[in-house]
């Protein structure tokens, strides 16, 4: 199937690992361009110069965390100075937590909260006006299924994420009448560096091996008992961002093997 992508200009926050990556890949597969923004330089340029290699495509790095408003202003500058302009937002950027609520601290809060939320309106306000001009886009939100389905440990993120699916389903409304459609992808366990390394870290002087671990978790929570691969969550991202999927709108879309537990 042509996703018709082909020459669309894609910015993708933390896109240079995990999900964030796997998208990148996956847009640049259907001939789509990229402007990846990390806070990390040397991998971001490593990142940039791979995916230039293998795909016939151009490719901007921008180092930013996104995190605070200068950074988001200098990736717009960035992108509009490379390509005129973006058709797609990936707002992938995020990282998960680990507190209680009556310990952590307001700084604490307000940082995930910055970072969840703020970045994705901070970058609507910038990117949406160039979509608008360019005669419509595509913006996507990655947000959690904990956002329906909280964490025990991580009610920061549970918070943030649950934040970030209603600001989505606002934006959803205020923009489509300018051709801007607006979803959210919720996805499950998704084995990804960070999962890797805290395993790693949890099993490390054990008996226990790190992949046992994650099986662990695996069987626990998702009823397919597996992690998912980073590339299966950006299918369905780069399919929403297709021509394709034209009368998706304002929705929340779970992909997580089974482990909801109710339905929506």
């Amino acid at each position: 199937m042509d996703l018709q992508l082909t020459d669309k200009v894609a910015v993708i926050t933390g896109g240079t690992v995990g999900i964030g990556l796997a998208v990148a890949r996956g847009l640049a597969a259907e001939g789509a361009h990229l402007a990846l923004c990390a806070r990390d330089t040397d991998r971001l340029e490593a990142v940039v110069q791979a995916l230039r290699t293998e795909f016939p495509v151009r490719v901007l790095g921008v180092t930013a965390d996104v995190g605070g408003l200068d950074d988001i202003t200098n990736l717009a500058r960035a992108v509009t100075d490379e390509f005129g302009g973006a058709d797609i937002l990936i707002n992938n950027a995020g990282t998960g937590s680990e507190e209680t609520i009556l310990e952590a601290s307001d700084e604490r809060w307000q940082a995930y909260w910055d970072l969840h939320v703020m970045a994705a309106v901070r970058l609507a306000r910038v990117f949406a006006p160039q979509m608008k001009a360019r005669g419509g886009g595509v913006i996507l939100h990655n947000a959690s299924i904990c956002a329906t389905q909280p964490l025990g440990y991580e009610p920061i993120y549970n918070v943030t994420k649950a934040a970030l699916v209603m600001f989505s389903k606002c934006l959803a409304n205020e923009l489509i009448g300018d051709n801007i459609r607006v979803n959210t992808v919720n996805p499950g366990l998704v084995q990804t560096p960070d999962w890797e390394k805290t395993a790693r870290a949890l099993t490390e002087g054990t008996d226990r091996s790190w992949e046992d671990h994650l099986q662990q978790i695996a069987d626990d929570y998702a009823p397919i008992g597996r992690f998912a691969d980073p590339a299966e969550i950006a299918n369905l991202f780069v399919f929403l961002c297709s021509p394709r999927a034209s009368y998706m709108v304002g929705s929340s879309y779970y992909i997580d093997g089974g482990w909801l537990r109710t339905t929506t």
